[in-house]
């Protein structure tokens, strides 16, 4: 039998999709800095890639399945079939700034940083508040404290970031969820296999 291929994001969500994995049979690792690893049923050729890319993957097909937050497939733009939404790894996108202050919206232009531009300008844009986004790709907690933006847009887990640079959250702008996609024509190709595999994670 031919493996369904999937990517998997570094970071924070690698170790609970691991762990998920092996209950259902399916554990595996990846050795001496390996990429490339398969789980131990045999069903499952494992990328591991960086989240920012791997819908890049899925779209090209290099991999047919992947699992990734719903922040970074906005950002990309690529369409997928949602399969199965996860009940672990969710997290908040927020604007946030320096603490006591307020977030002014009537008339005024936002200065934001993020690494979420797509989704910050559309959210604004869809409430007709005129935003300048500056695009950071690294600690953007800094922007604020260092005065390059009042405001950021960034996904906030426990907010203990915020807290120790006197920084706090504004509001709330979107739930973000984690989800397993796959590429359409992958889909179209392997359903059968796909559908199983579905069900035994969802099991």
């Amino acid at each position: 039998m031919t493996p369904l291929t999937l990517a998997l994001p570094k970071g924070r969500l690698f170790e609970e999709v691991k762990k998920q994995f092996s209950l259902k049979g399916m554990g595996f690792s990846f050795d001496n800095r390996k990429l490339v690893a398969h789980d131990a049923s045999g069903l499952l050729k494992i990328f591991l890639v960086k989240n920012s890319d791997l819908p890049t993957y899925v779209n090209h097909g290099i991999a047919g399945l992947g699992i990734c937050g719903s922040d970074v497939l906005y950002e990309t733009g690529y369409k997928f079939f949602k399969l199965h939404t996860f009940d672990f790894g969710s997290t908040s996108m927020c604007i946030a700034g320096k603490k006591g202050q307020t977030l002014e919206k009537r008339g005024r232009k936002l200065t934001i940083a993020t690494k979420f531009t797509r989704f910050t300008r559309d959210y604004y844009h869809s409430k007709g508040i005129p935003v300048e986004i500056v695009k950071l790709n690294g600690s953007v907690e800094l922007a604020p404290v260092l005065g390059l933006t009042r405001y950021i847009v960034d996904l906030v887990e426990t907010g203990n970031t915020l807290k120790a640079n006197n920084l706090e959250i504004y509001e709330k702008l979107k739930d973000i969820k984690v989800h397993l996609i796959v590429n359409p024509s992958y889909y179209k190709l392997h359903y059968q296999a796909v559908n199983n595999f579905v069900a035994r994670i969802t099991e």
